[in-house]
Order: C-alpha cells, then structure tokens, then sequence
C-alpha cells in the first residue's frame, strides 16, 4: 500500500491508518463484517472525518490545500480496497447461496394433484358420449324458458298441474306476452331444434332443469337431464326400443336386461317407462315414447310423413343407480370424503 508524502506531522495517524487497513479489509469474512469497517475507516467518527474537520484550523493556504489533498488521496485508497473486497464477499455469498438453493435436476418431478370432474358430470358426458356413438348430434338451449317452449309447443295443456307455481318457478321477466320460467326439463329444445332444421333429427340434450320441490333423498329443486330427439320419415316403436336398449347395455354393461312398461306423457303418444335390471332388482330408468303428432303440428313438420321418438332421463338417477347411491344429497354435499370416492 502506497502513502502520502508531505503529510503535516499532525496526519501521521492517517498514514498509519492506511498502512494497516489492507490487512484489516482482507480478514472480513462477510458483507456485514465490512460494513462495520467501512464505517470505523471512511465514516464519519473516522480518523479521515477528523482529520477533514480540523482543516479549517490551518491557515497557511498552500498547507490547507496539501493537506487536504493529501487526507482524499487516503480515502480514495481506502475506499478503492473497500470496494474491491466487497465484491469478492458478495460474490463468495452468491455463490453460497445458489449451492444451498441447488435442485438436482435428476430427481422425480413433484407432481401436483390433479383434479376431476363431479360424478355427475362424468355421468352426463358418459350418456352423450354414447350417443354421438350411436350418430347423435348435442344441441343445447336457454335455462330460462318461455311458457310456450317448455310448455304449450309440447302439447301440455293449459289445466296440466306442472303449470302451477306449486310445481314450477315463474321468473319476473318485466312485461311480456307470455310467461318466463325456469325450465321443467330440457324437452323445449325438441320444438327449438325442429324449428330451425329441416328433417332428418337426431338429437341429444344435456341440461340443467329446475323444479319448485325440496331437498331430500330423492328430489332437488335443481337437477339435470338428457334429453333425446329422433325424426325421419320410417322410425317405430322398435328403433326407440332398440336405441335404449343398446345405450342400456353400454352404460350398465352387455348383459343388461330391459323392459318397457306403458306411460303416459303428453308429449309423446304411445308413451312409456323403460326399467332395467340391475342390482338384483328392477329400476325406472327413464321415459320415452313416439313423438305426439302434436308437436310435430307446432313446429311445421308432416306428421303424415314424419314419425320419430324421444326420451328424457335424469342425470343424477342415472348415476344413482349405476353406483347404488340411495340419498341423493349425497351428490350435492361438497363433503371431500364422499367426491374423493368417485375420482
């Protein structure tokens, strides 16, 4: 380390501050350590701060002059050693802490856990996966329905119970001409769809239905649906018959057993229940039937060249029945254990 030459006697301490500082800087072994030094060497209790200090009493301008020039060259020196050593410990402290922060890259992933859809929807997606098989198309429609649609177009009459408040909840829609609603079931897309395409239909409509009924182990105020549609010019009784037997048997397995009892539904004429076998027993599945003539008339079709068929199942029966849940609460609890079982 260089020193100052025509240093007064009175700054010997300074040049014996820079002689030792070398040294002093070099033994710090971290950031915090030269900070405190920096502070003891440069700051201002520092021998240099004094020693800058007590320049106003000097009254020889060349020796003030010299003097203080002489106090720069020394801080200047030790501010350069400062700096040079305080890149060295940050770069010693980086260093440390990317090898405590190293990830070897060799190891296994941690893979997060993955979600899935809700039993329902796994259900419904299972029933219109079956039949896009089968050559169906998915069709959709509003939630909120006119009285016409969800109604009238489905030759329901104006006396049918399913119309009251006591059945149906009847939306505040402003002034219009007709009632809104909430939907019943998902049968108004039958007459929407029929509307706006010419035949051949081949339809299916998954959806979420509402009705005014309280919760318990077999009803909800809000449930969901699948609705079916088929229209051409040959169909009977036998093509509804084969077509749910075969869905049937590729969602409960090939060896399912079918049977149709008679029913009756407005909109279709002749109507029926289709059950099947399963779990030892005999269960409702769904109802279905020739499509009314009727309805074929609202929405513009021939119901001397055209014939088809429909059907509506319940979402949650189906999922019911296939895995032998008896409360449908069960379905809508958000319990983690029970949505863990059907992952």
């Amino acid at each position: 380390m260089s020193t100052v030459a025509n240093l007064p006697d009175s700054m010997e301490p300074l040049q014996h501050l820079l002689a030792n500082a070398p040294a002093q800087i070099d033994a710090t072994e971290s950031l915090a350590d030269l900070d405190a030094l920096e502070a003891e060497l440069v700051g201002k209790g520092s021998p240099i701060a004094q020693a800058r200090r007590g320049l106003g009493g000097i009254n020889d301008s060349d020796e003030r002059r010299d003097t203080g020039r002489a106090i720069n060259d020394i801080a200047a020196q030790l501010t350069e050693l400062l700096s040079t050593r305080r890149s060295q410990l940050a770069a010693v402290e980086e260093a440390s802490a990317l090898t405590a922060d190293r990830v070897d890259v060799t190891l296994p992933g941690r893979r997060p856990r993955r979600g899935t859809h809700h039993l329902i929807t796994q259900t419904i997606d299972e029933i219109v996966d079956i039949f896009v098989g089968l050559g169906y198309t998915v069709a959709k429609g509003p939630e909120a329905e006119t009285e016409f649609y969800n109604f009238t177009a489905l030759n329901i009459p104006e006396t049918h119970p399913s119309r009251l408040e006591s059945d149906t909840l009847y939306l505040d829609y402003g002034e219009r001409d007709e009632e809104v609603l909430l939907r019943t079931h998902t049968s108004p897309m039958q007459a929407r769809y029929m509307e706006e395409h010419d035949p051949p239909v081949y339809i299916v409509v998954p959806g979420k239905v509402f009705r005014a009924d309280a919760v318990d182990a077999t009803h909800s105020p809000v449930f969901h649906q699948v609705e079916g549609l088929a229209v051409d010019d040959s169909i009977t009784f036998a093509d509804l018959k084969g077509t749910l037997a075969e869905f049937a048997r590729q969602f409960f397995g090939g060896d399912t057993k079918v049977k149709f009892i008679p029913h009756y539904f407005p909109f279709t004429e002749p109507s029926a229940e289709m059950h099947a076998f399963t779990n030892g027993r005999w269960i409702e599945l769904l109802g279905c039937g020739m499509v009314n003539p009727a309805v074929f008339e609202q929405v513009g079709y021939d119901p001397e060249i055209l014939s088809g068929f429909a059907f509506g199942m319940g979402a949650e029966r189906m999922a019911m029945v296939r895995h032998g849940i008896t409360d449908l609460r069960a379905l809508i609890d958000p319990d983690e254990r029970i949505l863990e079982q059907y992952r």
